[in-house]
């Protein structure tokens, strides 16, 4: 008895490289027209044709196996084939941090993404340098970390809050890691499990403010870790304690 083996088949054995986002239902049979930066990148950058596949997803779907049914200057049409992974959920971390210059903010972003966090909180603090950022911009960064670095979701960015603001406001269920270099901070392996969720605080180049510091360190969900023995730049200082998280805490320990 022969087996026939479809083209789609073959592709779903074989995952493509081109993953894209797209907020939107997703599915089978269901046409796309990508454009803007996505279809410049499809067209001009990765120079698809006729019958390549690429994969989609949305956030809540799963990854989807779409092909190119029709190309033009830079745009592309897709048509979803079928499923090729069920959804996958990311940690429950987030990021709060203090906007600093603008290429290092777009940095942090994709580096929070990729590493895996699920929101992104920028905060106004007494030393932060910018009181304003591009939120279009942001989540432009973390889309394209997604679509890279193969995660399934797309973390939420707020909008810009004030820092005392957003821990008036915490949740009682979620311990906030504070990136603090006094003598009883501890390193990040030595945390207890007291807490099911959790986010880790950046803060601006200048640090914070005496002021401030009193206030998140009386915090009753607050932790206080220590990154070191050096003194690391806001953008180093995010990666690694969001690394560290993940090593310990997170899902690079399962």
């Amino acid at each position: 008895m022969n087996i026939v083996i479809t083209k789609i088949e073959k592709m779903s054995n074989k995952k493509p490289k081109i993953r894209l986002y797209l907020d939107d239902q997703i599915n089978s049979g269901t046409v796309f027209l990508i454009e803007g930066n996505q279809g410049h990148y499809l067209v001009n950058v990765m120079r698809v044709k006729l019958g390549d596949y690429v994969i989609i997803f949305n956030g809540f779907d799963g990854e989807w196996l779409a092909e190119i049914t029709k190309v033009g200057k830079g745009k592309a049409k897709i048509t979803l084939r079928e499923k090729v992974s069920e959804q996958k959920s990311d940690p429950d971390l987030w990021y709060l941090f203090a906007p600093i210059k603008k290429a290092r903010i777009d940095y942090m972003v994709q580096k929070a993404t990729e590493i895996g966090v699920s929101r992104i909180i920028p905060v106004l603090t007494e030393r932060t340098n910018l009181d304003k950022i591009k939120f279009d911009k942001l989540l432009v960064n973390a889309i394209e970390a997604a679509e890279q670095s193969g995660r399934m979701t797309v973390p939420q960015i707020d909008d810009l809050l004030q820092l005392d603001k957003v821990l008036k406001d915490w949740p009682e269920n979620r311990g906030l890691i504070f990136c603090d270099e006094a003598g009883d901070a501890i390193p990040m392996q030595e945390i207890k499990k007291s807490f099911d969720k959790w986010a880790v605080l950046i803060g601006p180049e200048g640090g914070f403010s005496p002021q401030e510091r009193e206030f998140i360190r009386a915090h009753q969900n607050t932790v206080a870790i220590t990154l070191g023995p050096r003194i690391l730049r806001a953008d180093t200082a995010a990666v690694a304690a969001l690394s560290l998280w993940q090593s310990f805490l997170g899902d690079w320990a399962q």
